[in-house]
């Protein structure tokens, strides 16, 4: 299935149906009258988050949506049959902008959430709804209220705990792919993901979702590199991973051009909670990994977690530092592993 976070379509509600103008005429009845029905409402444009999508591919190929319109009123005060609603699903996730993309009109945040968008326009009046003590035979009728239409814009924001950020090559797929079911390709080249990765980890006990998106380079703000587009898939995450690749040439610089570039995206994500791991620790001694971490601690302010994805190196201290941060409100512990520390892995 190919990926797609973002989409133009353009929805339209449906019309009101016309109302009747009819008159009473049956054998043997003395007195007649209008008896012109109203027209029936038209569809409304609905939208539901639905679980088990994870990409707009789907609006590719289709861009327009009509509802139904309703039908027109009949004799014997009948009233027109309204329009079917039309119901678009989208992951869960998504966003609905304006056509300019300046203003978010909706979000949808969880499964099973529907919001009416455009609302059908009401059925016209039938002649009998006219008649009057003045007016018996009245010949208007309303024609129905007009549709709703626009064009908006559909933006997937893919809704995950932690989410993996740093250079090209850093490992982060190698991670994702250690830890989770994925099968994120991995390559000795850079930019290997081309797209956003969803994982599930099963740690302790407990389960949380993973983000991997394409790595960031300086100047990602300006379009170099894939650019900062597929940042947006981690602003709702609790907790960011940063890795950082220990065979780069000076790894606190590596450290901040990723924390630069997160700063002029903005929407907060260099104050989120942050995980800061020296990765690929297979390939140095304990002494070179020792100054290297010290070295990435001065720069990021933090603990650095040295480990490797390939070696399964501590992979477990990293998780466990990742469930800290989530918080314990996302799934529920077993009573056999409450009360149970961490234990915090050392290559020294």
């Amino acid at each position: 299935m190919h990926f797609l976070d973002q989409a133009k379509i353009f929805i339209r509600s449906g019309a009101g149906g016309p109302g009747a103008v009819s008159f009473r005429r049956e054998k043997f009845i003395e007195y007649g009258g209008p008896d012109g029905g109203n027209g029936g409402k038209g569809g409304d444009v609905i939208f539901e988050a639905v679980p088990g999508l994870n990409t707009l591919i789907d609006f590719r190929y289709t861009q327009h949506f009509r509802a139904p319109r309703g039908h027109g009123g009949a004799g014997s005060n009948r009233t027109g049959a309204g329009g079917d609603d039309l119901v678009i699903q989208v992951p869960v996730g998504t966003q609905i902008l304006s056509e300019d993309k300046e203003d978010v009109l909706a979000d949808f945040t969880k499964a099973g959430e529907k919001r009416v968008f455009l609302r059908g326009g009401d059925g016209g009046r039938g002649n009998a709804s006219y008649k009057t003590s003045t007016n018996r035979a009245p010949r208007q009728h309303g024609p129905g209220w007009p549709s709703e239409e626009m064009w908006v814009w559909l933006r997937l924001k893919l809704l995950a705990d932690a989410g993996l950020v740093g250079l090209p090559n850093a490992g982060k797929s190698t991670f994702i792919n250690a830890v989770t079911n994925a099968q994120a390709k991995v390559g000795a080249y850079a930019f290997t993901t081309t797209r956003p990765q969803l994982g599930v980890v099963r740690h302790r006990n407990r389960e949380f979702v993973v983000a991997d998106i394409p790595g960031l380079i300086e100047g990602a703000a300006e379009g170099a590199g894939i650019g900062d587009r597929f940042l947006g898939h981690i602003e709702r995450c609790r907790v960011l991973l940063h890795l950082v690749d220990a065979n780069d040439e000076d790894v606190a610089e590596s450290y901040r051009i990723v924390r630069d570039e997160l700063d002029a995206y903005g929407a907060g994500l260099v104050d989120k909670p942050v995980v800061v791991v020296l990765n690929k620790i297979d390939t140095l001694d304990d002494e070179l990994i020792e100054a290297l971490t010290t070295e990435l601690e001065q720069a990021s302010g933090a603990p650095v977690i040295p480990m490797s994805g390939a070696a399964g190196t501590g992979l477990d201290w990293v998780l466990d530092r990742l469930l800290e941060e989530i918080g314990s409100d996302h799934d529920s512990v077993d009573e056999d592993d409450k009360g149970e520390d961490a234990i915090e892995w050392s290559p020294l």
